[in-house]
């Protein structure tokens, strides 16, 4: 992609080369094969949203070693702009091994050494002009917890604040590893929700974030929070999306599990795309909540994330089967 002008979205946060199993229902301590993809939520949503045809670009760094020049080209292949990637000689690119044990919940183990990467990112690293004029800033939780990286989030999201006609999307993309604390995570997610106009979180992360489990009473308090769309996803419950003039449930779709991961970052991606095409709450829901769905009958995320067509389809036929491993 060419590097003029701005993207359309900029997604801040994790990357890593994941190594899926492909043995359903089989531990680490069994014998197993393993299939390598991109991964890392925020470059897993940069993903999604080149899928749909727009710009999107992710702010990360990667090791100056071969896995680092796999994700670069791999995302370069599906359109993601690679320009504020960067290459950090004194750490290796990170991995992260999953186990479909059991497939709905994997078993993930992360390998990111003591200062991965993706964790000395600095705010000069991108033009402040491009986060203040992108359409849609996508910021992980995960970015506030480790490093300079943090440090320059929190700049970043100051610098863009809330604008009209455009969005910061704060995903709560929860990892307790990388915090010291519960405590710790909950006051960098509040402060990163002051300047959010969009908020999204399964119940566990809406719990870290602020203190609440119910999700009538989650997208209250993000809302009274000056957040414009509060978005709850609510597991084999479907999802909660809020704004000051109305709330839509959206119900899960009929599928077979496969995996997973990555549903998440499928249902953000889809959520940004909604957004830029101006849609409704119920239309954004339902979208996203099929994008979503399709991820979770295949193995991996980035590879598996889907075309508008693909969505269109699963959410026509009321869901899906699952794929092979």
């Amino acid at each position: 992609m060419s590097k003029a002008g701005t993207p359309e979205v900029i997604t801040v946060g994790r990357v890593s080369v994941d190594l899926y199993a492909q043995e359903i229902d089989a531990a680490f301590t069994d014998p197993q094969t393993f299939r390598k993809s991109v991964g890392g939520s925020p470059t897993n949503v940069a993903v999604a949203v080149a899928r749909y045809g727009h710009s999107a670009a992710v702010v990360t760094n990667v090791g100056t070693d071969a896995l680092g020049d796999y994700v670069i080209s791999r995302l370069a292949e599906w359109g993601v702009d690679t320009r504020y990637i960067g290459r950090d000689a004194s750490a290796l690119t990170p991995v992260v091994l999953a186990a479909l044990a059991p497939p709905e919940d994997p078993q993930i183990i992360f390998y990111r050494g003591s200062a991965a990467p993706d964790t000395t990112v600095v705010a000069g690293d991108v033009p402040e002009s491009d986060i203040h004029d992108c359409r849609v800033f996508w910021m992980s939780v995960g970015a506030l917890a480790q490093g300079s990286t943090a440090d320059a989030s929190f700049a970043w999201l100051a610098a863009r604040g809330r604008q009209a006609g455009k969005d910061t999307v704060l995903d709560l993309d929860y990892r307790p590893s990388m915090w010291p604390s519960i405590e710790v995570a909950r006051e960098a997610a509040q402060r990163a929700i002051s300047q959010s106009s969009v908020v999204v979180g399964n119940r566990v992360e809406c719990d870290m974030a602020l203190g609440l489990d119910d999700p009538e009473a989650i997208v209250d308090d993000l809302l009274a929070r000056g957040v414009r769309i509060a978005i709850v996803k609510l597991g084999g419950g479907g999802v909660l999306l809020a704004d000051a003039q109305s709330r839509v449930q959206v119900q899960p779709l009929s599928i077979d599990v496969l995996c997973g991961l990555g549903a998440g970052d499928a249902f953000g991606g889809a959520l940004v795309h909604g957004l830029l095409l101006g849609w409704d709450l119920e239309r954004i829901g339902q979208f996203a909540n099929g994008a979503g769905a399709y991820v979770a009958t295949q193995l991996t995320c980035a590879d598996a994330m889907p075309t508008s067509q693909i969505v269109e389809e699963l959410i026509s036929q009321g869901g899906a089967k699952g794929g092979s491993a």
